[in-house]
């Protein structure tokens, strides 16, 4: 009984190992070869139709629980794994902010990056992430002025919405600015993010996966 992750290191299931690296509890890797379309695979479409990654199982409870989507399955390890800690407590008026800033990365930022990325035309009252200047305006609001979403203290969301930017930024899918470097560079302080970076560029190495 454990909790599993399906895993490739160059999807979003590498920012999974970052999410339970804070959590702090034990965890297998269950490696897919999405170069060889496994993840298209019957046994995977089972558990997440989509055919993507990261798929998490949690065996640790009564009937395994699945959960898909990468800001969902760090809200659930916050939420199960480390409330009070890295989720704020049900009736913390801090949770707003925390759930806020956490599903603006995958419904705003990923999108209106794509968006700019690929010159896409389209009305901003008639889209969830308006116009791209707006987003990163936004998006500095949520980090400037304190050290981490919820100021000085970490959470899963600083996981999420700073994996997110970090991760924009090393391919610059998004202009870099002074507020996005100075978070970016506290979270690469992370013990636990360095440990996951670790443990992903072990499974690269050991599959042969170029890095490069």
């Amino acid at each position: 009984m454990s909790i599993v992750v399906h895993h490739h290191p160059f999807t979003r299931a590498a920012a999974t190992v970052w999410m339970l690296e804070e959590v702090g509890v034990e965890y297998e890797l269950r490696f897919v070869n999405v170069m060889a379309g496994e993840q298209k695979a019957p046994e995977i479409l089972a558990i997440n139709p989509m055919g993507k990654l990261p798929i998490l199982v949690d065996g640790l409870v009564d009937g395994d629980v699945v959960v898909t989507e990468s800001a969902a399955i760090g809200l659930y390890l916050a939420d199960r794994y480390a409330p009070g800690r890295l989720a704020p407590a049900l009736d913390d008026p801090a949770r707003g902010t925390y759930l806020r800033w956490s599903l603006f990365a995958p419904s705003v930022i990923e999108p209106g990056a794509a968006a700019k990325g690929a010159g896409w035309e389209y009305k901003e009252g008639t889209v969830g992430w308006g116009s791209h200047e707006a987003m990163l305006t936004a998006m500095e609001s949520a980090v400037a002025d304190r050290s981490f979403i919820l100021g000085d203290s970490f959470s899963m969301a600083d996981v999420i919405f700073g994996g997110t930017l970090r991760f924009m930024l090393a391919f610059k899918m998004i202009e870099s600015r002074p507020v996005f470097a100075a978070y970016v560079e506290r979270l690469n302080a992370r013990p636990a993010l360095r440990r996951a970076e670790e443990r992903n560029a072990e499974i690269a190495k050991a599959h042969g996966l170029n890095q490069g």
